[in-house]
């Protein structure tokens, strides 16, 4: 099985580790703050998970998740992610992130820019329209799991959903259609990464992403929006 690395250890990639250690993959995982940080959740997750530094677990993963929002200056492990696929989960949230001019005036997408960030790595937009928090209202107890262990299903299932992914890149989006599937949804290919705007925040699709939406839904919805540029 792969080795996924994790950079970044907040509530996405915390809950992205669990869940990926029990589908089977071996972890590394990284924060700003130090492996030594994270020694309780490593010792949580078990032997197929290890902390790193940022570096060190862009370098011995396979494949790595930039589960932190994009920053214009972000200094990124460009050189030990070449060549790899890196999965970003961000998405643009003006009220966290401020402006960026070339996504408000629609020139480029904030997936684009990250791919801009790591050139010679393999981008790809994944896990971005999927909660990793409780369902808010709680309506019983399975609510109170993080969403992309709720709404899990296997494959066959009449009520599998369905996730986004999108890429420039053909080697990328067959990796997170796996991983979505070993992680229990279907997979909706929305590429390439300038057409990623249609799954973001605010689009038809979006309104739908604390309960899921089929694989035939989302095709839909991804259709129904509209690029109003500012």
């Amino acid at each position: 099985m792969s080795t996924f690395g994790i950079l970044g250890s907040g509530q996405a990639g915390s809950v992205l580790a669990r869940i990926a250690v029990d589908a089977g993959y071996d972890i590394v995982i990284a924060n700003s703050r130090g492996p030594e940080t994270l020694q309780d959740l490593v010792r949580e997750l078990g032997p197929r998970a290890r902390a790193a530094t940022s570096s060190e677990a862009a370098a011995e993963s396979d494949f790595a998740i930039l589960a932190f929002p994009y920053a214009p200056g972000a200094t990124l492990p460009a050189d030990e992610l070449a060549g790899k696929v890196v999965i970003d989960n961000n998405n643009y949230m003006v009220w966290r992130d401020g402006n960026y001019p070339e996504v408000d005036s629609g020139r480029s997408t904030v997936h684009e820019l990250r791919q801009e960030q790591l050139p010679t790595s393999q981008v790809v937009k994944a896990f971005t329209h999927v909660q990793f928090h409780e369902r808010l209202p709680l309506r019983g107890p399975e609510d109170a799991l993080p969403g992309i262990v709720r709404l899990a299903r296997p494959a066959g299932h009449p009520d599998r959903k369905a996730l986004v992914v999108s890429s420039d890149h053909r080697e990328a989006v067959e990796l997170v259609t796996r991983l979505y599937d070993d992680l229990g949804f279907d997979a909706v290919d929305n590429s390439p990464l300038s057409e990623s705007w249609r799954s973001a925040p605010g689009t038809p699709m979006w309104r739908h992403h604390v309960d899921g939406q089929s694989s035939e839904e989302l095709v839909r919805n991804l259709q129904r929006a509209e690029r109003i540029p500012g």
